[in-house]
């Protein structure tokens, strides 16, 4: 083996090792570019969606307050209870139809 392919050897494993070095660089600083990406949409989404329930929430304090007149309101006790009964078997069912729709 001459001294000439043995120096060729070397500078060909120096510059696959480069390359190797320089494409593994590349992929994971685009990795970590979709990582942030993505955390950075999530988070959004997180607070899109914390603001949509807290003005939900506040319509309906606001509505509880100041019932319009299409709305019927419990004039009793037991009309209470037969409302939160049934929100409460809606619940129930909105789990299951939920649970059902997870499993399939």
């Amino acid at each position: 083996m001459s001294s000439n392919s043995v120096l060729e050897a070397f500078f060909l494993g120096r510059a696959l090792a480069e390359t190797l070095s320089e494409k593994t660089e590349q992929a994971l600083t685009e990795a970590l570019s979709q990582l942030g990406k993505f955390d950075a949409e999530q988070r959004e989404n997180l607070r899109e969606f914390t603001e949509t329930v807290a003005a939900k929430a506040h319509e309906a304090q606001a509505s509880a307050h100041s019932p319009s007149a299409g709305s019927p309101q419990p004039e009793s006790g037991q009309d209470l209870q037969a409302v939160i009964d049934t929100l409460r078997a809606e619940i129930a069912q909105t789990r299951v139809a939920l649970q059902q729709y997870r499993s399939s």
